[in-house]
């Protein structure tokens, strides 16, 4: 009975720790995002005018995976060196144009109609 008994608080004690384990790895997964918006937010608050970020921060709220790109995309030039100061909101509206035509999605409708026997043929006789 003894060893049956260690053996459960072994289990038990094994479970904690991987339980313990499991929540500091989810902390620290967090951390990193927390860290990387952080420095996402730095980088565009020194490229992008106040008016720019308002309206790109607002195209957040409408379409986050558009606003995404934008932020990627400044945030690429920014590390490339080719933005010459700050982005102001006409600048930006030309950026978001750019990237609009990029992911454009072209939708096209096709019919397949089928061909049916004619049954006209079979009323003559």
């Amino acid at each position: 009975m003894a060893d049956d008994e260690l053996e459960a608080i072994r289990r038990q004690r094994m479970a904690e720790l991987q339980a313990k384990q499991g929540d500091t790895s989810k902390n620290q997964q967090e951390e990193g995002r927390q860290r990387e918006s952080e420095m996402r937010n730095s980088i565009l608050a020194q490229v992008l005018d106040q008016s720019a970020r308002a309206r790109l921060s607002n195209l957040a709220l409408v379409k986050p995976e558009k606003a995404k790109a934008v932020e990627n995309y400044l945030i690429q030039m920014a590390h490339m060196g080719s933005l010459g100061g700050k982005i102001s909101e006409t600048g930006l509206i030309e950026i978001l144009e750019k990237v609009s035509q990029q992911t454009e999605k072209k939708t096209t409708v096709k019919f397949n109609r089928r061909k049916v026997m004619d049954s006209d043929e079979e009323d003559d006789d």
